[in-house]
C-alpha cells in the first residue's frame, strides 16, 4: 500500500518542514488497517529546544479533539437506543429554549444548529453554566439554513449529549470504550501522570498577510459572528495557559485533547476500516457509516469560506482528499479517514500558525501521500 517512493516523499516532506517551515518539534503516523506503515517524529518538545521529541511525546491538538469527540457521542447515542436522525428534543428539550426541538440530532453534530455563539458569558471551566447558556440562547439559524463552525459549543454540545444518554461525561466513555481497549494514548482530560510526556505548545507566528482575508479581518472585530463564536464560551487567553497542567485537566471534547499522532492515525485507521480492529468488529458499522456521511455543505457561516460536514467530521478540499474525512486542529495538527484504501493519517505538531485550517506543512505530508489533493 504504501510505495517506497511514497515514504520517500512524506520523509522529505517532513525534513523541509524543520529546513523550510520553521517546524520545532513533530510527529506524523499512518496506518493501513491494523498496521503502522509510516512514524515520523523528529525536534523538540519544549521552546529551549533541549528536549528531543520522543515516540512517546504527547501534544495538545486543539480542534482535532472534535473528530474523536463526535465519534464518541454517535456511539453513546446508538447505546441509547437513538440514532443522529433522532429529534433533539428526544434527549435535550430545552437547549436553544426549545426551538430545536423537532430538528435530528446530526444537525447539532453538523454545525446546523446556530449555537455557535452565546449571548451570556460562561468559562470553558464550568460545563454546568455552559448548558445552562445553550438552554437560553436563541439560534441565530436553524437547519436549513446553513452552517457555521461552532469552535468552543461544540465541545459542550457533545459531551452533554454523552451525559444526557449515558450519565457520564464524554471524556470517560471515549477512554474506556475506545482508547483504552486500542492502547491510544490520547486523552480527553489528561490525567498527572503523563504530564511529564506533554510538549510545550508554542505561540502562532502571524505571517504578513494573515489578515488579508475575511474570516481573520472578522476575527480582529469584537462584535462580529466569527469572533464571538470563538469566544464561546470564554476560553484560554494565551497559547500558553494549555502548558498549565490544571488546564490539561480540563475534559475540553472541543478543543482539550492531549495525545499522540500515532494514536490519532489508529483511530481514524479504524474509521477508515469500517470499524474493524484487530481482526474483528470493534465499533457498530452503523456507527462508523453515520460518521463519513455528508450532512452539510455550504459557505460557513463563522469561517467565511465553503465548507463540509458530516455527523461530526470536516470534508473537504483542500485539507481533505477527495472520499476522506476528519478533522483539523488550530495552528496546524490534521487527522483523516480514508475508507476507499483503509488509511489513517495523523500529524501533530507545538509550533503552532495562525490558522484554523491545517497549514503547509500539514499539507505538504498529505499531498505526497495523497497525489490527487489539490
Amino acid at each position: 500500500m504504501l510505495t517506497e517512493d511514497a515514504r520517500e516523499a512524506i520523509r522529505a516532506a517532513f525534513a523541509s518542514n524543520f529546513d523550510l517551515r520553521g517546524e520545532v518539534g513533530a510527529a506524523v503516523s499512518l496506518w493501513v488497517g491494523d498496521s503502522e506503515v509510516l512514524s515520523l517524529h523528529g525536534g523538540f518538545r519544549d521552546r529551549a529546544r533541549t528536549t528531543a521529541w520522543d515516540e512517546r511525546t504527547l501534544v495538545p491538538v486543539f480542534s482535532a479533539t472534535k473528530g474523536p469527540a463526535a465519534l464518541t457521542t454517535l456511539l453513546a447515542l446508538h447505546e441509547r437506543g437513538l440514532t443522529p436522525d433522532s429529534p433533539i428534543g428526544d434527549l435535550w428539550p430545552e437547549l436553544a429554549q426549545g426551538k430545536l426541538a423537532r430538528f435530528p440530532l446530526a444537525s447539532l453534530l453538523s454545525h446546523q444548529c446556530g449555537l455557535a455563539a452565546l449571548d451570556q458569558a460562561t468559562s470553558i471551566r464550568d460545563h454546568a453554566t455552559v448548558v445552562s447558556a445553550l438552554n437560553a440562547q436563541a439560534p441565530r439559524w436553524l437547519p436549513g439554513e446553513g452552517h457555521g463552525y461552532h469552535p468552543g459549543t461544540f465541545g459542550f454540545l457533545t459531551d452533554e449529549l454523552v451525559r444526557r444518554c449515558l450519565g457520564f461525561p464524554l471524556g470517560q466513555l471515549w477512554q474506556t470504550r475506545i482508547a483504552q481497549p486500542l492502547g491510544l494514548d490520547f486523552w480527553i482530560g489528561l490525567p498527572p501522570a503523563e504530564d511529564h510526556r506533554v510538549a510545550e505548545m508554542l505561540a502562532p507566528r502571524v505571517h504578513p498577510n494573515a489578515t488579508s482575508d475575511d474570516f481573520y479581518r472578522a476575527l480582529s472585530q469584537p462584535d462580529s459572528l466569527s469572533a464571538r463564536a470563538f469566544t464561546s464560551p470564554r476560553s484560554l487567553h494565551a497559547v500558553s495557559e494549555i502548558n498549565q497542567p490544571e488546564v490539561r485537566r480540563l475534559a475540553l471534547a472541543g478543543f482539550g485533547g492531549i495525545g499522540s499522532a500515532r494514536a490519532l492515525a489508529r483511530f481514524y485507521a479504524v474509521l477508515a476500516s469500517g470499524g474493524r480492529a484487530n481482526g474483528s468488529r470493534f465499533l457498530p458499522e452503523k456507527v462508523v457509516a453515520w460518521a463519513g456521511m455528508l450532512r452539510s455543505e455550504s459557505f460557513d457561516k463563522v469561517l467565511l469560506s465553503p465548507t463540509r460536514f458530516t455527523t461530526g467530521f470536516m470534508s473537504q478540499s483542500p485539507s481533505f482528499p477527495p472520499g476522506t474525512f476528519g478533522h483539523p486542529g488550530a495552528g496546524g495538527s490534521h487527522a483523516l479517514a480514508d475508507p476507499s484504501r483503509g488509511i489513517g493519517f495523523a500529524y501533530v505538531m507545538n509550533q503552532m500558525e495562525r490558522s484554523v485550517f491545517p497549514t503547509e506543512k500539514a499539507l505538504s505530508l498529505i499531498r505526497a501521500f495523497f497525489p490527487d489533493t489539490p
